[in-house]
């Protein structure tokens, strides 16, 4: 898929920022590598190019601007700690890569507890020469020593199940980030209402999808 294309259609999702080139080509050939996994094992109901940019990479890349909006100041000395962001079911790597894409500073773990999936998260971070990802094939409920900074979801099954599993990952000063339908907002402050929930964001050119972001409270 052209790069310029892209570039389009995401523009809704980005506001005043502009993406690279090689972030755009990073992007094509994610799309490449997906539509050719997909013909073999379902990653995701979406087959149109377009809809793929627009429905998963405009929507993570909305997530990646509002969670890091200072990703492009960042400066990457040693000195300074990586923020640790975990994708919880990350599929076919929504949200989870294209955040990582936004911001490279970040230490990112994606959680597949499906191993074909898994193994094709493996080839995309590969193929996009992507360092600092960790590619867990667990279910999350099984990672008990490790805590994060961000933990993300996005389209899990049994999501009221999954949603105290994401909290119990969270640092002390850490923010659970939520892609969902607006009609799962209830749900998500009926079981964790002990998290600082702030204001949704309505994603752009969606009437139903928000993003809810809460954090712990210290």
């Amino acid at each position: 898929m052209e790069a310029s294309r892209i570039a389009r259609l995401l523009e809704p999702f980005l506001g005043e920022s502009i993406l690279s080139t090689n972030q755009l080509q990073s992007i094509s050939t994610y799309i490449d590598i997906l539509q050719r996994w997909n013909a073999r094992i379902n990653l995701t109901a979406i087959r149109d190019p377009d809809e793929i940019v627009t429905r998963h990479f405009g929507e993570s890349l909305f997530a990646a601007r509002n969670l890091f909006p200072n990703s492009s100041a960042y400066s990457a000395s040693s000195a300074v700690k990586a923020f640790e962001v975990a994708d919880v079911g990350s599929g076919a790597g929504f949200p989870g890569i294209p955040i990582k894409l936004w911001a490279p500073e970040i230490s990112l773990t994606l959680i597949e507890s499906n191993h074909k999936k898994a193994t094709f998260l493996r080839e995309v971070t590969h193929a996009l020469t992507l360092t600092n990802i960790n590619i867990q094939n667990a279910r999350a409920e099984s990672l008990t020593d490790k805590r994060f900074d961000v933990v993300t979801l996005r389209a899990v099954e049994h999501f009221g199940s999954t949603l105290p599993i994401a909290a119990s990952l969270l640092n002390p000063n850490g923010r659970l980030a939520l892609l969902i339908g607006s009609s799962q907002l209830p749900t998500a402050q009926a079981i964790l209402p002990s998290l600082n929930w702030g204001e949704l964001t309505v994603v752009p050119t969606s009437n139903s999808r928000i993003l809810l972001v809460g954090s712990v409270q210290g």
